[in-house]
Order: C-alpha cells, then structure tokens, then sequence
C-alpha cells in the first residue's frame, strides 16, 4: 500500500568531450559506459530510469540548439505519467579537483577562460539576454544537503560548491536550470575530478550512488 503513490524518477544524464588542457574528459566516459555499466551488473534501483545518456560538445551558444533539442527528447521519448519525475543531472569535470563537487547555483554570465571547442570565447556577456543581467543566480532545486549526505555515508568525499565557474559547465547549468523550472523538473551539476585523482571504477560506483541519491530525495 504504501508503494502506491511512489512516483517513478527519469534521470537524464550528460557529459562533456574534451576541452584546451583536457584531452580526457572523464564525465565523456562516464556517461558513455553508464547504460552498459547499470544494466550488466543490475545494480540500478527499482524507479529509476535512464532515459538520457548524452555526451554535449564542450561549447556555449555554439552548441545551445544541440543542447535543447536534448532536453526536449528527455520529455518527448515514450509517455510520461502522472507520478513520473525528471531529473537532469550533468556532469562536468575540475581538473584540478581531489573531490565530488556538488554545485548549488549558476549565473547568468559567460565569461571563458578559453575558447570553447567551437572558438568562441565570451567575456561578461549574460547568458540568457534579458533574464535579469549577468548578476543573475538560478539554484537548483535539489535538497543537495540531503545528498550530500547520503552520498557521505557510504563514503565518498562530496562537497558543496557556489560556484560553478564562468565556462561551459555553468553557461550549460543555467540553461539547464532555467528550462527545469518552467517545465516542473529538478536540474544538478556535479563537478568530478580527473581519472588521476579517483579512478573510473571508483567514478562510475559515486555515479550509481549519486543516482540513488538523487532519487531518493527529489
């Protein structure tokens, strides 16, 4: 009886390629090998669906059409009921990282350290024009305390971050966040340190945890 009002959690899932100074995207493997990873070993939760396993090309408004065309197949693949969440989770790497990061907030502002993989290098432009300026803050809406704690019990190292960066991590965030909120879903950004810090056996365990983390508390 008490299943009954359970709703079923649709998580989306992205990465990123390469990028200057990272030849090795570690979130491109990651969320390349997931499906596979969840699905051979049958550890992923009863409720949780992987719907979306998407590697983005590291690019701001270059790639922004791309990208929305993603998060549109993430409602429109199959049917969704009345107890069905969405979830976008998008995974990003800091390269100088030693921990899981997980990121409260984006802003409105593309300032690049570097061009993005399509050459394009903004300085202090607003991301979304008219949403409020450069100094504009969009938040998740995900109780990340409560996964943060979760994910601390079965022991990994998780931070909590208020910054996402000026790149392409947050300029995708923010779309990400802003688009969640006018359809009703729940939107994350979690940094992950190189493979050199944390191999990838010990990523892709975070990421199933992560998953049931999220499940559990949005």
């Amino acid at each position: 009886m008490g299943s009954e009002g359970r709703k079923s959690v649709i998580i989306n899932v992205t990465g990123f390629t390469k990028f200057e100074g990272v030849a090795e995207n570690p979130t491109e493997t990651i969320v390349n090998n997931l499906r596979n990873y969840v699905a051979t070993a049958g550890l992923l939760p009863p409720g949780i669906n992987l719907r979306i396993c998407m590697v983005l090309e590291t690019a701001g408004d270059g790639a922004i059409s791309t990208f929305y065309k993603v998060m549109q197949s993430g409602i429109s693949t199959g049917s969704r009921l009345d107890n069905e969440k969405i979830v976008w989770l998008h995974l990003g790497v800091n390269n100088g990282g030693l921990n899981f990061s997980i990121e409260r907030q984006a802003v409105n502002e593309a300032s690049f350290c570097c061009p993005d993989e399509l050459g394009w290098q903004p300085q202090q432009l607003p991301i979304i024009l008219g949403d409020g300026g450069i100094h504009q803050i969009r938040r998740t809406s995900c109780p990340i305390e409560a996964i943060q704690e979760l994910l601390r019990r079965k022991g990994f190292d998780v931070t909590i971050s208020n910054d996402a960066g000026r790149f392409v991590c947050n300029f995708v965030y923010y779309h990400s966040l802003r688009y969640a909120e006018q359809k009703g879903h729940n939107c994350l950004f979690v940094h992950l340190p190189p493979f050199s810090r944390i191999d990838e056996a010990n990523q892709m365990q975070f990421i199933l945890a992560l998953l049931e983390a999220i499940a559990s508390t949005c």
